[in-house]
C-alpha cells in the first residue's frame, strides 16, 4: 500500500498533508517537554516508550489513511465552524488540558518517587495496551472518513454513516480506543497518581460519547438504523 502523494493528489492536500505532518511533530516535542522537563531526567526508558508509541501511531496513520481517504488528516486539524459550541470544552479537556496534566504528574512522580509505585510487569501489559488503544483508534480513522476531533455534521463533505471495520462492533471505536489509551498510559509511565486526571478524562470520553450519539441520532441521515442494528455505543453486551 503506497503512501506517495507527489503524483496522486492535487497539490492542495499535498500541502495539507504536510501541515498536519508538521503539525503532528510539533505535538510529539510539546508531549516530550511536558514529559521530561518535570521528571528532570531524559533518561526515563518509559517516557521514551511512550513517545515511541506516539509517533508509531501516526506512522500507522499515516500509512492506513493517506491512501484511502487525505482530506480526512486535513480536515482533523482545521477548525469546524459547525462543531458543537459544548464540545469545544470537551475536546479542549480530553485532547489538550488532562493528558498534559497526565503528562506533568508522571512526570513529576519519575522525578520524586511517590509511593505506591507500580510494577514493571504491570506496565510493560499498559505499553501494549497503549499501543492497542492507538491502534483502535487508527481502525476507526481509517474506517470512517468523517472521524474529525470535533463533533459534527459535515453537510458539506457528503457526511454518512460508517458502518464498516470496528463499527460493527461498536459505534464509538474511537473513543473506545481513547479510553483504553488515557489509562493505560500512566500505568505504563508508572504512576499512580497520573491515574487521577487521567481517570477524569476517560469520565468525560464516555459523556462525551453520550452526547455524540444523541448529536448523530438527531442530526445524521441513517443513524437511528444503524443503531438499531449495532446496539452497543462502547462495550459490546455492555453499554
Amino acid at each position: 500500500m503506497s503512501t506517495d502523494i507527489s503524483t496522486n493528489q492535487p497539490l492542495t492536500t499535498r500541502r495539507g498533508i504536510i501541515t498536519w505532518a508538521i503539525s503532528s511533530v510539533m505535538a510529539k516535542v510539546f508531549m516530550g517537554i511536558v514529559l521530561f522537563w518535570p521528571a528532570g531526567n531524559l533518561r526515563w526508558l518509559w517516557g521514551w516508550v511512550y513517545i515511541a508509541i506516539v509517533a508509531l501511531s501516526d506512522l500507522a496513520t499515516a500509512l492506513v489513511v493517506i491512501p484511502r481517504h487525505p482530506d480526512l488528516l486535513i480536515e482533523r486539524i482545521r477548525t469546524q465552524r459547525n462543531a458543537k459550541s459544548w464540545d469545544k470544552l470537551f475536546i479542549w479537556l480530553v485532547a489538550s488540558f488532562l493528558p498534559t496534566t497526565t503528562a506533568v504528574v508522571a512526570g513529576l512522580d519519575e522525578r520524586w518517587g511517590w509511593l505506591p509505585g507500580i510494577a514493571p510487569n504491570a506496565q510493560i501489559a499498559a505499553a501494549f495496551a497503549s499501543a492497542l488503544g492507538y491502534g483502535m483508534m487508527v481502525w476507526a480513522m481509517g474506517t470512517n472518513a468523517f472521524f474529525l476531533a470535533t463533533v459534527c455534521i459535515q453537510k458539506e463533505r457528503g457526511h454518512t454513516v460508517a458502518t464498516g471495520g470496528p463499527y460493527r462492533l461498536v459505534r464509538h471505536p474511537g473513543y473506545v480506543g481513547g479510553i483504553i489509551l488515557t489509562i493505560a498510559a500512566p500505568i505504563m509511565l508508572g504512576s499512580v497518581w497520573a491515574l487521577i486526571p487521567a481517570g477524569i478524562n476517560a469520565i468525560l470520553y464516555i459523556v462525551r460519547t453520550a452526547l455524540e450519539d444523541k448529536t448523530l441520532h438527531e442530526e445524521l441521515e441513517g443513524y437511528p438504523e444503524y443503531a438499531r442494528r449495532t446496539r452497543y455505543r462502547l462495550l459490546p453486551g455492555g453499554w
